[in-house]
């Protein structure tokens, strides 16, 4: 049987197909203006509100040092001790430390965040000829305003009177003076510690460092350290600084900004970027008050500068041999407040040039991203070791920014390890996640198997080629 085109068969399902299909039509032209009507209703808020989204990117990267250097002191507060006292750490982190990013394994840390309020305070530094060590001032926005150590002090050691920005008087007779330009202020020292067998001599020089109210040393001089008795740690160990800033909200993080201003001035070339956060409500001491819709837009900056900085952590520009070696106003950052915010998320608490450098590489010679499923050598030139007046070392890192667990619990190597040299004087660190073969296992740097990681080398007190860029790191070689 056939159907002709009269056929009241066919006749039907045409009819009923064409009815479909007109419903079908009809259905996704309403989707479609839909979709035109909310893709022009995003085109005018975005339109409306570029400047909140665009001075929100700005305003997140301005401001983010400064509220993660208070996230950071509330959770050492937390975690370590009391804000005025000195916390002497006796060991090396292990890979569960997850306080600041990348860690060192080379020296033993002497910290205290200090509240210049509460102020003045002395600093005494005993007198060390043993040990590289150097003891940063760090002010709220992540700027050294003071280095005293082996490099600027010799091996005498000093006394130094810390005080705020407003402070007004004499400096006692003895003392010299610091001035910070901010309230809060964070002492992030390092003492060069050659391992486990040397804490003990570590231990006794961190001992001969004090930190004491300037009325209690004028009471006393040669008196021990004031020690808070009733200080207990938080029951539940907050989350990491750098976890709690990737949560916290754009209204929380600028509500915090804003009253944190007000203790720890910008500086006064900062005019220009106060102006633009006022353009959006936020001034110093005043938490902005936000639409929703100005709320969103502000949040999209954030989202956006965040995006913005992990892609630019990611290229492989500027980089030589796969090395890529932080700028020479390391600490000391002036308006260059994209390069001050990405330190502050990767290196918070990075050193002077002049006292580290820190040549860091995601990547092997040919641009390919190293990762623990292969193997990797890194070869020194007999000669071509890091130029150091005090010691270098390599640091692997996962892609957290934290220590790789292992079992032999190795998260660096440098040169006051027992490395064995190649017969010409040159010398090859191997970094792979299974140990190597006779004495190549001194020279065994572990990283974890199939996950991505970061090799960052430390030069200490570098001499003037690593600092010029003379000399640079070599290639890491992919052996397999």
């Amino acid at each position: 049987m056939t159907f002709s085109s009269a056929s009241p068969a066919l006749n039907f399902l045409n009819k009923s197909e064409t009815s479909a299909s007109s419903r079908w039509l009809v259905r996704l032209k309403g989707v479609l203006l839909a979709l035109f009507g909310l893709i022009l209703l995003l085109g005018g808020v975005l339109y409306v509100k570029a400047e909140h989204i665009l001075l929100g990117a700005e305003a997140y990267i301005y401001g983010y040092p400064l509220v993660v250097m208070d996230v950071t002191r509330t959770n050492a507060v937390s975690t370590q001790g009391p804000e005025n006292q000195l916390h002497r750490v006796r060991q090396f982190p292990e890979a569960g430390f997850k306080e600041v990013v990348r860690p060192n394994a080379d020296t033993l840390y002497t910290s205290a965040f200090i509240d210049m309020a509460k102020g003045p305070w002395v600093f005494e530094m005993g007198a060390n000829d043993q040990r590289y060590e150097v003891m940063p001032f760090m002010d709220a926005w992540t700027n050294v305003f003071a280095a005293p150590g082996t490099r600027t002090l010799g091996a005498a050691g000093g006394r130094l009177l810390l005080v705020g920005p407003g402070w007004q008087g004499q400096t006692p007779a003895g003392l010299t003076l610091l001035r910070s330009p901010t309230q809060m202020v964070w002492l992030i020292g390092r003492t060069q510690t050659n391992g486990v067998a040397d804490y003990p001599l570590v231990h006794r020089l961190q001992d001969g460092i004090k930190l004491r109210a300037l009325t209690a040393w004028q009471a006393d001089p040669g008196g021990a350290e004031k020690i808070s008795t009733s200080w207990q740690p938080a029951a539940v160990k907050p989350p990491p600084p750098v976890q709690q800033m990737q949560a916290m909200s754009a209204q929380a993080f600028f509500n915090r900004l804003a009253r944190l201003l007000v203790a720890n001035p910008p500086a006064a070339a900062d005019g220009p970027m106060l102006v633009k956060l006022s353009r959006i409500g936020i001034a110093p001491g005043q938490p902005p008050h936000w639409s929703p819709l100005e709320r969103w837009s502000v949040g999209l900056g954030r989202w956006i500068a965040d995006f913005t900085v992990a892609k630019e952590l990611n290229k492989t520009r500027d980089l030589v041999r796969g090395w890529q070696t932080p700028p020479a106003m390391l600490g000391n950052y002036g308006t260059f407040y994209n390069t001050r915010a990405v330190v502050a998320m990767v290196g918070l608490g990075a050193n002077l040039p002049a006292d580290a450098v820190y040549p860091n590489a995601r990547f092997d010679g040919t641009g390919q991203a190293l990762d623990g499923r292969h193997r990797y050598r890194l070869h020194f030139k007999a000669g071509e070791l890091p130029p150091v007046h005090a010691f270098w070392s390599i640091t692997a890192y996962g892609a957290d920014d934290f220590f790789l667990d292992n079992a032999i619990h190795r998260y660096a190597l440098g040169d006051r390890d027992p490395l064995h040299y190649n017969a010409d004087g040159s010398l090859d660190l191997l970094v792979q996640a299974t140990p190597p073969d006779g004495d190549q296992k001194n020279n065994w740097l572990p990283v974890k198997q199939g996950q991505p990681f970061l090799l960052n080398a430390r030069l200490y007190w570098p001499k003037t080629p690593a600092l010029n860029g003379q000399w640079g790191m070599p290639a890491v070689e992919r052996i397999d």
